[in-house]
């Protein structure tokens, strides 16, 4: 058989997970470079191969079908929850914190709003405590390898999550100061959130807008401003990585791992509330009106990407189960 083949064989085989191709890649090379030699050209082939390595794909990262490991679906499993999760909480952090700027200057017209605002703050806060509920059995599981002698792999990922949570600890207090919310009065007599939590919220979540489509306006912003819109997402992005890669270091025991799975269930309860807030929001009179409390096509958007991720996050939920999920690499 030439070459040719084999090397088209190679290249369609890229569409499957590295494990699927570990343990089955050589025998199917064989088997598709010995189809190509005898049919050259087939776009059903190419679209059947590209199908099936999609799925193994999808099932590898733990969201369906039948992985070829069922510990590394499961590790995939948890860490795409705690990615949505994270996705989640930056999307909807941006969208509460437009909503609590114009509570701080607009008396709401109708009591949609401020029961919308409640619901969606209840939800960034029950995703917030779960966070911190959800860190400790995987901090215990990382002292443990730590106090072992092998906790060298987990250095790099803690420190990259260290410095990015640092990042935008500075940078948000830094720019909250510019809260446009500053001088408003009508959310602190509600007493739903401390004007420094949703100002945090702000700048933590100011590279989420719409500007970014409108290159002229968004010339007009500071230049450390921009910096920071920029700098902000690299430092979630920074954060969440490294909780992703101490996932897959650390070994969490099955009463961890249904622990996690409980904190899961709760956290996707409190997406559903955060979503029936901002659907109440963006469904209301006050969000069609020209004012601050306006909800734009951005906002719209965002709704639907938070609707997609929350089912994302409820499809790796329920692969989060079985024994023992980690292995130390």
């Amino acid at each position: 058989m030439t070459a040719a083949p084999q090397a088209r064989a190679r290249r369609l085989l890229r569409w499957y997970p590295a494990r699927w191709r570990t343990r089955y890649g050589e025998e199917f090379a064989e088997l598709l470079a010995a189809e190509i030699a005898e049919r050259p050209r087939s776009r059903r082939r190419t679209a059947d191969v590209a199908a099936a390595g999609l799925r193994a794909r999808i099932a590898a990262a733990g969201l369906a079908g039948f992985p070829v490991d069922q510990a590394a679906a499961r590790r995939a499993a948890l860490a795409a929850t705690a990615c949505c999760a994270a996705a989640f909480a930056s999307l909807g952090g941006s969208m509460w914190s437009q909503v609590a700027v114009g509570l701080q200057w607009t008396a709401p017209p109708d009591r949609a709003v401020s029961l919308a605002f409640a619901l969606m703050s209840a939800g960034l806060l029950a995703l917030a405590v779960l966070a911190l509920l959800a860190a400790a059995p995987v901090a215990a599981a990382a002292w443990s390898l730590a106090v072992s002698g092998r906790g060298r792999p987990l250095a790099g990922p803690l420190a990259l999550a260290a410095a990015g949570l640092t990042t935008l600890v500075i940078g948000g207090r830094h720019f909250g100061n510019g809260w446009p919310g500053t001088g408003g009065h009508l959310l602190r007599h509600q007493d739903l959130v401390p004007a420094g939590v949703a100002a945090f919220c702000w700048a933590a979540t100011l590279w989420v807008t719409s500007y970014w489509l409108h290159p002229a306006a968004l010339a007009a912003f500071p230049a450390a401003e921009l910096a920071w819109m920029l700098i902000s997402p690299a430092a979630v992005g920074a954060v969440v990585t490294g909780v992703l890669r101490v996932l897959a270091r650390v070994e969490l025991s099955p009463r961890a791992l249904s622990c996690e799975r409980i904190l899961g269930s709760v956290a996707l309860a409190g997406m559903a509330a955060f979503l029936l807030g901002a659907a109440l929001w963006v469904t209301s009179p006050a969000a069609a009106l020209p004012a601050l409390l306006h909800a734009g096509l951005i906002d719209r958007a965002g709704l639907a990407a938070l609707l997609l991720t929350g089912a994302v996050a409820l499809a790796a939920a329920r692969r989060i189960r079985g024994p023992a999920i980690g292995i130390v690499r």
